[in-house]
């Protein structure tokens, strides 16, 4: 006996004690999905045949029932079950959280359940109560459906239990196994000819029956329709369009959901009272005219249509009037009525007509949700959600969008055949846009047409961006690294930051990711150096990579602007971009920031950047030079008053040592008997412990201060060669190394030669302000090869450079164990002195820093860097910009984990 039970639902068990549920239970589903009334009793008092603790024990029962079903988990409820006041509540669950409840009913005999239990030491109870267990389970068995248990299996004898199997069955909206790719269309209602031409210009090849009459439609790249419901009604054809789509849902070239007029014209074609408006009668004179036969078909197919359907692993959701995050793929009146009708104020407007509530501009699914029922002059992302109806019948057009390509398509209506209650915003502006394909190419793209790209992706003003969001603990997944953990003080330290110093968040589309630094070198004398990044990478199995000069200035992420206009119609916001620091903060003030971007814009527009990449917008991944230019207050507070205290002291500390060892001074004190003072003495103490008054103690201490005093001057000559005067934009110099996204593209993993040729395109528009960054390939495993990098180097860093950060020249690259790092810096012995401090070649220092741990920097590296990625491909997809902030946020929240700063 096969027992179907949905996938998801609550599966409540039914039957005297002794009846076979807790083993029927052990041995048809996973001990996890399992909730025993007897062991939440024994959870609350020790007892599981404790009576006394029933009403705690089934509190802790419904509770852990309700956390499974929330999360969309079966749930099996092993108790007896035979009063219609335990199952009650269980139904109640069931429909709180819009799942189906089914009941698997024990009618054993008496006798066998009595036999059972008299040879259980635990169960000392007699067999009155088994009679009157078994009563109240005959009584109730007549009676459980109508409590509202959608399947009810009875199990009447002891084979029938051992014979029982479980089937887990999907429900009819569980699609996810159907991949696409998918062309979701919009409200039709009964405009047949609007749907010939849109499905001729998605590609389909429509075909037609001996009257020719449109009867059926089949696309040669295999792709299928979905239609979000409303096929009927107001329209001039209602039997045509039916006969065509209902052609395509047999032949399975199309999908089709319930709208709130199939679900009305259902109840009329059935004899129900039902009010013949809003388009309704036009539909039933249409049908008067069509067969018997045809009318009894519509009447099935219109029956047989779902709520909702649930596609492509559930990143699709399709549903005439849309659907929240929380109600997908689920089963209930609930979930039933908002597909059909949205959600509602109970209030109406000037029209009568029902305020709904803008449930869109709080969704936060993960699922794309696409869906009709109210028209929109032009489709509009919001929260990736898509309105596709755009009032075809009404005089505008008739709208699909192409999944997963987020491609929309429209054609405009012939006519306006019926007029609205509520006026529908001018039509021309919908049809001027809708472009139809020539005759010669079906599904060509014409050049400003609505199809010729993705839609601009809606906008959330910033007093809408909500918290929740960001803060807390969470968990953020992207396609790199699965999850990425954020802690919630961590959180909110990113928060803190974001609220008080951030750019206007509708720019804020990335931040960059932190950069390890290679592994400890073999080399006394050195902390860093090329070899252990080739090594690093050819354990990751990368054998091309390119190395590059390593700019000391301060990174900066450029957003910039083909025009105002651009910017306002894809951001929302004023001017032509911005320009951010690595915690979001606007690098320079507003005035110097609009000079830069005009800049940036026209050298991007000469460069053909704007025209080659398709897009009105930019986004670059740089940095800013000089460092004085965004750290002047940091040189002079920490760096210069260090080398200035030093070239203050120590060469007085010389002089006075120099002058001690010339007269020869010892333990004993002067050669004319004279000690030296204690102060003194204490003041050039040797730091190894030797005795600072005797003359090779003296000695010594005078051979380490001249190094100190040296040391300092490399100090201060290392970062003053990163710094110089500017003037507004004279001598501010940017060097880009990554084009990291434009309209409807990621490129941070595109490979870095091609990154690089951007950077010297634009350095050829305007060398005055762009920098391009000296580079050469490196093969890891090619000794020759590496050694000439590592000559590269040398070179640089011997002449005053930083140093190199060594990438992957293919750009993102897996190894082994999944992504590996995208750049390891490798920087020069007199530029650590910055780093380190101007002491840090002494052999005590370098010994206890050679023993840095560069794990926990290269795992947090790996996070922001997949982070980073995530949210340039959530760009690209044009998801709502709380989706992106999602990652964007995390970066920053991770830059407050434990990790040397130094590294």
């Amino acid at each position: 006996m096969n027992l179907e039970i949905p996938e998801l639902s609550l599966v409540v068990l039914v039957g005297v004690s002794g009846s076979g549920k807790s083993t029927f239970a052990r041995e048809h589903f996973k001990p996890t999905e399992v909730i025993s009334s007897d062991a939440c009793r024994g959870m609350v008092a020790d007892d599981e045949n404790d009576q006394s603790a029933t009403p705690d024990a089934f509190d802790v029962l419904n509770y852990i029932a309700g956390k499974r079903l929330a999360a969309g988990r079966l749930t099996v409820i092993d108790a007896t079950n035979v009063q219609e006041s335990a199952r009650k509540p269980l139904i109640a669950l069931a429909r709180e959280h819009d799942v189906l409840p089914a009941a698997i009913v024990f009618d054993i005999p008496e006798s066998v359940c009595v036999r059972r239990n008299s040879s259980r030491a635990d169960r000392n109870f007699g067999p009155h109560v088994i009679r009157r267990q078994h009563d109240q389970l005959r009584r109730s068995l007549k009676r459980l459906r109508r409590e509202g248990f959608r399947a009810v299996h009875v199990l009447g004898s002891e084979d029938e239990v051992a014979a029982a199997s479980i089937t887990r069955t999907r429900l009819y909206n569980d699609l996810r196994h159907e991949s696409g790719p998918f062309d979701v269309i919009g409200d039709v209602h009964g405009c047949r000819e609007e749907l010939e031409q849109l499905l001729e210009r998605l590609g389909y090849a429509i075909d037609r029956d001996g009257d020719g009459r449109p009867a059926g439609a089949k696309h040669p790249e295999g792709r299928r329709a979905v239609f979000v419901g409303d096929l009927v009604d107001r329209g001039p054809d209602t039997p045509g369009v039916l006969r065509l789509v209902m052609s395509m849902v047999d032949a399975g070239t199309a999908l089709a959901v319930s709208g709130n007029h199939e679900a009305k014209l259902l109840r009329a074609l059935r004899g129900r009272n039902v009010q013949t408006s809003h388009g309704l009668a036009e539909s039933l004179r249409q049908l008067e005219s069509e067969p018997e036969d045809f009318r009894a078909e519509v009447e099935r197919f219109l029956d047989g249509l779902i709520s909702h359907y649930v596609l492509d692993g559930g990143s699709l959701v399709v549903a005439h009037a849309g659907l929240s995050e929380r109600l997908q793929g689920r089963a209930s009146g609930r979930v039933r009525e908002f597909c059909l009708y949205g959600q509602t104020t109970g209030e109406t407007d000037e029209f009568g007509l029902p305020v709904r509530y803008p449930w869109a501009e709080e969704y936060r699914g993960r699922a794309m949700v696409l869906y009709g029922h109210t028209p929109v002059p032009a489709p509009e992302w919001v929260n990736n959600t898509l309105c596709l109806d755009t009032g075809c019948v009404f005089g505008g057009a008739l709208t699909a969008m192409r999944y997963p390509e987020r491609i929309v398509v429209s054609v405009p209506a012939s006519r306006a055949w019926y007029s609205p209650v509520k006026p529908f915003p001018a039509a021309n502006a919908v049809a001027a846009g809708a472009v139809a394909a020539s005759a010669d190419a079906p599904g060509a793209d014409a050049p400003g047409a609505p199809d010729s790209g993705p839609p601009a992706p809606a906008r959330r003003e910033p007093d809408v961006l909500d918290i929740r969001d960001v803060a807390g603990s969470r968990v953020v997944e992207t396609g790199y690294i699965s999850r990425v953990s954020v802690r919630e003080e961590n959180a909110a330290a990113a928060l803190e930051v974001m609220s008080r110093f951030a750019i206007d968040p509708r720019w804020l589309l990335y931040l960059p990711p932190t950069m390890s630094p290679v592994a400890t070198a073999s080399s006394e004398e050195l902390l860093e150096y090329p070899e252990q990044a080739f090594a690093a990478y050819r354990a990751d199995g990368v054998r091309q990579v390119v190395c590059e000069e390593k700019h000391m200035g301060s990174r900066a992420v450029l957003l910039a602007c083909e025009s105002e206009r651009a910017a306002a119609g894809r951001f929302g916001a004023d001017g032509i971009g911005a320009v951010w620091t690595r915690t979001g903060r606007s690098f320079f003030g507003p005035e110097l920031t609009a000079e830069l971007l005009d800049r940036v814009r026209a050298a991007a527009s000469a460069a053909g950047l704007f025209a080659e990449l398709g897009t009105s917008w930019l986004l670059l991944d740089a940095e800013i030079m000089p460092w004085s230019a965004k750290a002047g207050q940091l040189l002079r507070d920490q760096y210069a008053a260090v080398g200035a205290a030093a070239h203050a002291a120590l060469p007085a500390a010389v002089s006075v040592l120099e002058q001690a060892v010339a007269r020869g001074l010892d333990a004993e004190g002067s050669p004319d008997g004279d000690t030296m003072g204690s102060s003194e003495g204490d003041a050039m103490g040797a730091s190894d412990g030797s005795p600072a008054g005797s003359a090779g103690g003296l000695a010594e201490l005078l051979e380490r201060t001249r190094n100190r005093l040296a040391n300092a001057g490399g100090f201060t000559a290392a970062y003053k060669r990163y710094c110089w005067p500017t003037d507004g934009l004279d001598g501010v110099r940017i060097a880009p190394f990554v084009v990291l996204a434009s309209e409807g593209a990621s490129h941070a993993a595109r490979p870095h030669d091609w990154h690089l040729s951007v950077a010297s395109r634009l350095a050829a528009a305007d060398p005055g302000l762009f920098a391009e960054t000296r580079h050469v390939l490196a093969d890891t495993s090619d000794p020759s090869s590496a050694a000439a990098a590592t000559a590269w180097w040398e070179s640089l860093t011997e002449a005053g450079g930083e140093g190199m950060v060594v990438k992957p020249a293919g750009g993102l690259a897996r190894g082994p164990k999944g992504i590996v790092q995208p750049g390891l810096k490798v920087r020069g012995r007199e530029y650590l002195r910055i780093i380190y401090g101007p002491d840090y070649t002494s052999p005590e220092n370098m010994s206890r820093l050679r023993d840095r741990n560069v794990g926990r920097k290269r795992s947090l590296a790996l996070r922001e860097y997949a982070l980073g990625l995530e949210a340039l491909d959530r760009v690209a997809r044009g998801e709502p910009l709380w989706r992106v902030h999602e990652c964007v946020f995390a970066i920053l929240a991770l830059e407050s984990e434990p990790v040397d700063p130094r590294l």
